[in-house]
Order: C-alpha cells, then structure tokens, then sequence
C-alpha cells in the first residue's frame, strides 16, 4: 500500500502537471497537506478517521496565525488562524482525498469535509480622489517614477493580478491596445490597455538603457550586481506591493493600499459604469462567478447611496 507521504508527493506532481496550478498554489497546498498528515500521524488512507477529522478541525481552529514572540507572556490573547486561512487548509485537504480517490485509494469521504462559515466578505477600496492622488505621486523626472507610474496605470487600466505585472515582458505589444494574459491556471484572457497606461510605459519603456527581458525591473543599486551575474532583475510581486504602499502613503491615503485594492477599483469602476458582472469575471480572469459577485455588494450600496441623494432628496424638495 502506497503510503501518504508518497500520495501526497504525487498529488502535488499532479496539481503542477495536469492541472496547471502555480509554483505559490503547488508550495501552500504542500504545507497545507504536510500540517495534516504531520497531526494524525498515519501512513494509510484507509486509516483516516472520522474522530480525527474532527480532532483536526478543533487543532486547526486554535492554531495560533503566528508564532508567539520571546519574551511574551504566556497568559496573553492569542490571535488564532482565521476561517478564510482554515477553509484552505480544507480544501487542499479536499482536493488530496478527492485525487486519492480517483487512483483508487479507499479513504475518508472528501465530501464530508464542509468549510468553516465565514462572515461577508468586506472589500478593501479607496475612493476616486484617492486614486488620482495615487497615480500622480510618482515623480517621472526619474526613471523610477517613470517605472512606477507606468505601473500604477497599468494596474487600474487591466485589472492585472500583481504577479501577471511582474511577468510581463519589454516586447509585449501594446499596439493594439489588449494584452493577452495567462492567468491562475495557465488560463488564457484579454485585458485592454487605457491611453494613459499605454503612454506611460512608452515613456518607462524608452528611458531605459538595460537589455532585460522584463517590462519591469529593478533600478536600485544593489541590482547591478545581479547584472553581473547575468542574473534577471524583474520585480518581483513583493517589490510591487512595497512601491505602491510607500506611494498610498506619499498620496496620503491612511487605509489599506495594495496591488489588489487596485484590482478591486478597477472592477467597481467597471460597474460602476454599467458593465455586467459576467464582463467583469472575465476581465478578472475568475474561474467562478460565484467570486465575482462580491463587487455587487459595493455596487449596491453605490446605487443606494445615489438614491438617497438625489431621488429621495427630490421627493423630499417636492412638498
């Protein structure tokens, strides 16, 4: 009988080959699955119970999110992993048992795995000025502030994920105005470039004097080494996150400012301005509609808050 450790090496091989998850997707759900098999401390998957089932979901629902600092005091709260990070735990749980399975591996019944009920999901936004703020708070006098508005303007013209940003090469062309993306899962879709984004990497793209391959990199000293050793300087997502959190706050913007609160700007700006949520998942590149649908909730309280201001201000004006 094959043991989990070695299913778990196959699963994994499977998740990379045939389906086409990411490098990051591959690492989280090897940790995900190592943490449950290093808790029930079996080998065969015929010997997955249900008490153990039960024993993991209360171990994982008391799992410190961090490891406790030195020095501090043992009777301190201690902040737990919350439901969202839990529920990946399971579905990667799901996923393993759902592939052993087919392999034709008796074992727990994935289907009873039910994911832990989250509360509605708030979606972290900055209002319009705020963006315009953001946009002109690169200083393109420099080829950094070139760089970076570039990439703030791609951002909200495409919705791009940060890490399809960072995959984009200097020869992508933009003549047309659309990109072809491959997204989470190797899959395929089109984003259209606005007149702003398109402008601002032609000026990023011709201040350059490097032969990268990237369409952005890293022009801090410490990347000349690495040209050295003829070794890439493209950013990575990490170094994207960090340019546009120091220009929220060079813009002024005190709440949460990330690569992804762009993406969500850029699809409420598309409802905002009468697209549908079907256009809109595609445009994201989400697999589910179903993910889609969170932007609905902030659309909704939009229209409402028009309706309060100027129809209900109107009846009211009429008596």
């Amino acid at each position: 009988m094959q043991s989990l450790s070695s299913l778990k090496a196959d699963f994994l091989q499977y998740i990379e080959i045939e389906k086409g998850r990411s490098p990051l997707t591959v690492r989280n759900y090897d940790h995900y699955l190592s943490r449950f098999l290093d808790f029930i401390k079996v080998e065969s998957p015929s010997d997955i119970t249900e008490s153990m089932m039960r024993e993991y979901r209360v171990y994982l629902n008391r799992l410190p999110a961090k490891p406790p600092k030195k020095g501090s005091k043992k009777s301190a709260a201690v902040e737990t992993l919350d439901k969202k990070t839990q529920n990946y735990h399971l579905i990667s749980l799901r996923a393993f048992l759902k592939y052993m399975r087919k392999q034709g591996f008796q074992g727990y019944d994935p289907e009873r795995i039910e994911l832990a009920k989250t509360s509605s999901r708030e979606l972290d936004l900055i209002s319009e000025k705020e963006l315009q703020n953001l946009m002109a708070a690169p200083d393109t006098s420099t080829i950094l502030g070139l760089r970076d508005r570039a990439m703030l303007e791609l951002f909200f013209s495409t919705g791009l994920r940060v890490s399809e940003l960072c995959s984009l090469d200097r020869d992508t062309d933009l003549k047309t105005g659309e990109i072809s993306i491959r997204g989470k899962g190797g899959k395929i879709r089109v984003v259209f470039v606005s007149g702003a984004a398109l402008l601002a990497v032609k000026k990023y793209i011709e201040a350059r004097v490097d032969i990268d391959e990237a369409m952005f990199i890293d022009h801090s000293p410490r990347a000349h080494a690495r040209i050295v050793r003829e070794e890439s300087i493209r950013l990575t997502p990490r170094s994207v996150e960090r340019v546009v959190e120091k220009y929220a706050m060079i813009a002024g913007i005190a709440k949460k400012c990330t690569p992804h609160v762009i993406r969500h700007s850029f699809a409420t700006d598309l409802l905002y301005n009468g697209a549908d949520l079907r256009t809109v998942q595609l445009m994201l590149g989400h697999a589910s509609i179903a993910t889609t649908q969170i932007y609905t909730n902030v659309t909704n309280k939009f229209l409402r808050d028009q309706f309060e201001k100027f129809h209900s201000k109107r009846k009211n004006d009429s008596h």
